[in-house]
């Protein structure tokens, strides 16, 4: 059972960087077999894929926001992180982590994070 948490400031301001981590227990990340995705769902919106790391580090990205973002991770902390650039209003959303098999279904949910973007 993998078990993940989000972390990060809820309230960012335009124009700068959203920034959040995501702690993963249950089993180490290095070596895993599950890649460590991101997805977010706006307010009365639906949920929207970001991007995912494999365990090798290679990274897909949503197109709609691949000059944006970048997800990384740290395999000595157990976690992963996302960096979202230049946000605007409609990046507030609640951020979730995931777990996300090799058919790119999602096996496990962090219990997300609300980040709102607002001056």
């Amino acid at each position: 059972q993998v078990q993940l948490q989000e972390s990060g400031p809820g309230l960012v301001k335009p124009s700068q960087t959203l920034s959040l981590t995501c702690a993963v227990g249950g089993g180490s990340m290095r070596g895993s077999w599950y890649a460590w995705g991101w997805i977010r769902q706006p307010p009365e919106k639906g949920l929207e894929w970001m991007g995912m790391i494999g365990s090798d580090g290679e990274t897909y990205y949503s197109p709609s926001l691949e000059r944006r973002i970048v997800i990384s991770m740290d395999t000595s902390k157990n976690q992963f992180s996302l960096q979202l650039d230049s946000v605007t209003p409609e990046d507030t959303a609640v951020y979730y982590c995931a777990a996300v098999g090799s058919t790119w279904e999602i096996n496990f949910w962090g219990q997300g994070t609300q980040v709102t973007v607002s001056s």
